[in-house]
């Protein structure tokens, strides 16, 4: 689990520099040349104009022209708190489908091991099928 305990840590990490005290989330993304990025949830005036914490590591992705392998994100309520895994939101996971279903994504679960799992799992009757498409 080498690139998975990577993630989780580079992911950890930049939450406790970036959000010291309070609330704080962060994402990592591994490349398929290795490249490790990370990223947080911009602030807004606006929730409307939110974006998940994952979407600057899958920008950067793109901009490098670099398939994702690998994304998690985490989560704490504030300093005290442990940190959670998130399962990413089904928009996430429509962005994850760009690279395919081979994707590898952390998952929330009881005792919040640090689990991943193909993106397809997560979204077994993708609509891409109706296009005879395999996910």
């Amino acid at each position: 689990m080498g690139v998975e305990v990577d993630l989780y840590n580079a992911a950890v990490n930049l939450v406790l520099d970036r959000y010291p005290k309070g609330w704080g989330g962060a994402a990592a993304v591994m490349t398929s040349t290795g490249r490790l990025l990370t990223s947080v949830a911009p602030d807004t005036k606006n929730d409307a104009l939110s974006l998940c914490m994952e979407v600057g590591a899958y920008l950067e992705a793109h901009k490098f022209n670099e398939a994702v392998t690998h994304s998690l994100c985490v989560y704490r309520d504030d300093e005290h708190s442990t940190f959670k895994i998130l399962t990413p939101c089904g928009i996430c996971q429509e962005r994850l489908v760009h690279w395919g279903g081979d994707v590898l994504v952390a998952i929330t679960n009881i005792g919040n091991k640090l689990i991943f799992k193909p993106v397809r799992e997560l979204q077994p009757f993708h609509w891409s099928g109706v296009n005879g498409d395999e996910l």
